[in-house]
């Protein structure tokens, strides 16, 4: 470019010099031949950071980096313009206090009506945020392709509009058996039965998935090696911008385990209410089989024959029915169905009372039982006593059962730290490590199981763990070994309150008369227990069905109102709630009396507005304690 070629100054023409002069958007300025700066609009001085005063005359250079400035790209831009008329590009500007921005920049050559060169318009938008923004999808996009390319719980592929394979991950390669370069361009019904492609089921999922945009099932695909397995497919059209279909996306889960998982759950909740239902069944012939029993013991024995055979009937039906309320309470606490119903205890009574009932066997064995009892404060848990009871007697069984006769049973009861603890030990036939692992399975018994005295089903250790677990506490087994003996040991947490047995002791106040409302359509049992209650002093009513009973709730106004929940004609939920919403019986206390005894049954009537939840049969000492603490609330 030659200064010595006459030109004019270079202007902008009007009508435009004002409007661009004041465009804001865009950085639009004029250079001359040798790239000086002529003209600076407003856009210039907002994106550029200098006024017009400061760059006109200076060379367009001075908005470049230094590396760019360095391989003379200004002077580049300017002859490429020059020999083309026009040149865009993308780079690095700088601004006045130095700090960078990515520019889109059009350098257009301006010549007059001869065709000689009078310089350069330059257009400049500043593409920072677009650049980052992009960068960021970018960025993104790699990671989300790492991710998908790596992951291996799922079979992650694309389809094109045909349904040949375009892309494959880690885990179609782990599901599925083929390598990438194996299934590339081939038909997705590779990964079908013979049975789905003769009725042309991968066709149909992909028509599925274009009819209405997504398309889930389950069912059998194939491996490579030709087994099958059960899966969850997933298959999304996609489409470019024209709304042209580009092809698909097929997410596979593999849910082989899964399914396994959800039957074997099944299977052993069929187990369980199998069994809940044969222990309620067996106990209908062992009633009339006890009643018989007892009717003999009322005679005298006609001979030793007679007397023994006697003895085994009563020994015999006495094992059955433990047999059947272990395999009934097994059923429920698996089912999570058992209520505790605790209460501070002296453990050393409760120890004293499962030795005694365990005796019979011990005696029958010809073992020797000691009890040895830490001295000093109260061991005190709070705890079922029934059912820390149970615990005990089946450990002690299991001891007498698996010691040979003559053997050596000890209960030993100590306090260690904030835990109370209870051990049964023997000196019987012990147990191996593999037992050790699994004394608390379900129906796993130890060896000699088939000449046990006594017999059994390899439950008793399974209700021991569940029946501790649910009072919070542990239980291990112990053993060196075959021939060893054995050792069970029970942590309990410990609570420093007065124990049950203690308070017992105490008087109890006498109930004050109360106005007690009963509504039970079991006849028998409304009448029994209004005749307990008047004879306590008590002022009773009773309704046998809902309708009636909530009638006479709103004539009676009892302070009381005992409620069984399955009634005829209005159920003992909607009682509640009717009596909840009477403004004239908001004092009255409402006693569920049901035999529905889950935790989700007691959940509900506290819901409805019951105050309290007793399972039939109830305790009429319950009711008293009751009446009771309403006395001394209202002192």
């Amino acid at each position: 470019m030659s200064d010595t070629e006459p030109h004019t100054p270079l202007e902008l023409p009007d009508p435009y010099r004002q409007l661009v002069l004041g465009v804001q958007d865009y950085a639009i300025f004029l250079l001359d031949r040798e790239g000086r700066i002529v003209s600076w609009n407003r856009g210039a001085e907002r994106l550029k950071g200098y006024a017009a005063g400061e760059i006109i005359g200076r060379h367009f250079s001075v908005l470049y980096p230094a590396e760019a400035i360095e391989r003379l790209w200004p002077q580049r831009e300017l002859k490429m313009a020059q020999e083309s008329g026009r040149l865009e590009d993308k780079g690095w500007r700088l601004r006045k206090d130095g700090s960078r921005f990515w520019a889109d920049v059009v350098i257009t050559a301006l010549h007059d009506e001869n065709g000689v060169l009078r310089g350069f318009s330059n257009i400049t938008r500043d593409l920072t945020e677009r650049r980052r923004q992009q960068e960021t999808l970018r960025r993104s996009e790699e990671r989300f392709r790492v991710l998908v390319e790596s992951l291996k719980d799922y079979a992650m592929f694309m389809l094109d509009p045909q349904g040949r394979v375009t892309s494959w991950n880690a885990g179609a390669e782990r599901i599925h058996g083929h390598n990438a370069q194996e299934v590339q361009g081939r038909h997705v019904s590779l990964f079908y039965p013979q049975a789905a492609i003769d009725k042309k089921w991968p066709e149909q999922e992909l028509a599925l998935a274009r009819e209405h945009g997504r398309f889930e099932g389950e069912g059998e695909r194939v491996r490579k090696d030709g087994t099958a397995f059960w899966a969850n497919v997933v298959v999304t059209p996609l489409y470019d911008q024209e709304g042209v279909l580009d092809g698909y996306a097929s997410v596979t889960r593999d849910l082989t385990d899964i399914r396994r998982a959800a039957s074997l759950e099944k299977a052993e909740q069929q187990t369980s209410s199998f069994l809940a239902s044969l222990a309620h069944e067996l106990r209908n012939p062992l009633a009339p089989i006890n009643n018989a029993l007892h009717l003999l013991a009322l005679r005298p024995a006609a001979d030793s024959t007679d007397k023994w055979v006697r003895e085994v009937l009563q020994r015999q039906t006495a094992q059955m029915t433990r047999l059947i309320d272990d395999v009934l309470d097994v059923s429920r606490v698996t089912r999570w169905a058992i209520v505790l119903n605790k209460q501070l205890l002296d453990v050393r009574s409760v120890v004293r009372a499962a030795v005694d009932g365990a005796m019979h066997w011990m005696q029958a064995r010809r073992h020797a039982v000691s009890v040895d009892f830490a001295q000093g404060e109260p061991l005190t848990v709070l705890a079922d006593e029934k059912r820390l009871t149970q615990v005990l007697q089946n450990l002690l069984h299991n001891a007498a059962r698996y010691t040979p006769e003559g053997g050596q049973v000890t209960v030993s009861v100590r306090r260690e730290g904030a835990d109370i603890v209870i051990a049964v030990k023997d000196n019987g036939i012990g147990m191996d490590a593999d037992l050790l692992r699994s004394a608390f399975d379900m129906f796993k018994q130890g060896r000699h199981a088939q000449q046990r005295p006594q017999g059994g089903l390899g439950i008793g250790l399974t209700l021991v763990h569940r029946l501790v677990r649910l009072h919070g506490g542990t239980v291990l087994a112990r053993s060196s070994g075959p021939d060893s003996g054995s050792e069970f040991v029970i942590r309990l947490p410990s609570v420093g309150a007065e124990p049950a047995s203690v308070r017992a002791a105490e008087p109890q106040p006498a109930s004050t008369p109360r106005r007690v409302l009963v509504i039970d359509d079991n006849g028998d049992a409304a009448n029994a227990l209004r005749l307990l209650l008047e004879n306590d002093g008590h002022d009773v009513r009773v309704a046998h069905d809902g309708v009636a009973g909530l009638a006479l709730a709103r004539e009676y106004r009892p302070e009381y109102l005992l409620l069984d929940i399955g009634l005829p004609r209005l159920s003992g939920y909607d009682i509640a709630a009717s009596v909840r919403g009477d403004p004239l019986l908001k004092d009255t206390t409402i006693v569920a009396i049901t035999g529905y005894g889950q935790v989700h049954d007691r959940a509900r009537t506290a819901a409805v507005g019951f105050d309290h939840h007793l399972t039939k049969p109830v305790e009429f000492s319950a009711l008293q304690e009751l009446f009771r603490a309403r006395a001394g609330a209202s002192e």
